[in-house]
């Protein structure tokens, strides 16, 4: 008879591992990443001044890009490669303009520029998730 409690226990103890195993990976999965850091997003913007080289940051689909900027000096739209490459949006295109804009990352890729006059290429960034 012990023996079968001290089965049982040990079957308990492994689920319970293993649920909190995958719950730290749901967790890890959902980081929010503050585009251009301390600076934020504005005319001095540069990937390399936040992110760093390539594979500094691990992105994933479902983190966030949050984009914090002076609400009315700037926006996001979030464009196509062709957008991106020529700073052009199309009416289809989500324009936020909040100054505190979260979007979350989907699998592929991911571009963002800024359509006032004048500050894309400046402020454009795209992101590759796996």
């Amino acid at each position: 008879m012990a023996k079968g409690r001290g089965d049982a226990m040990m079957v308990i103890m492994v689920i319970c591992l293993l649920v909190m195993a995958l719950q730290c990976k749901a967790y890890d999965v959902l980081r929010d990443h503050i585009v251009g850091g301390s600076s934020g997003w504005n005319m001095n913007y540069k990937d390399e001044n936040w992110v760093g080289k390539p594979g500094n940051i691990i992105f994933m689909a479902g983190d966030r890009y949050v984009f914090n900027y002076r609400k009315g000096e700037h926006n996001v739209v979030v464009v196509n490669k062709e957008g991106f490459d020529n700073c052009k949006t199309t009416p289809t295109d989500k324009v936020y303009t909040s100054g505190k804009d979260s979007i979350t990352l989907q699998h592929g890729d991911n571009y963002f520029i800024c359509s006032m006059k004048g500050h894309c290429p400046t402020m454009r960034t795209s992101r590759h998730v796996p």
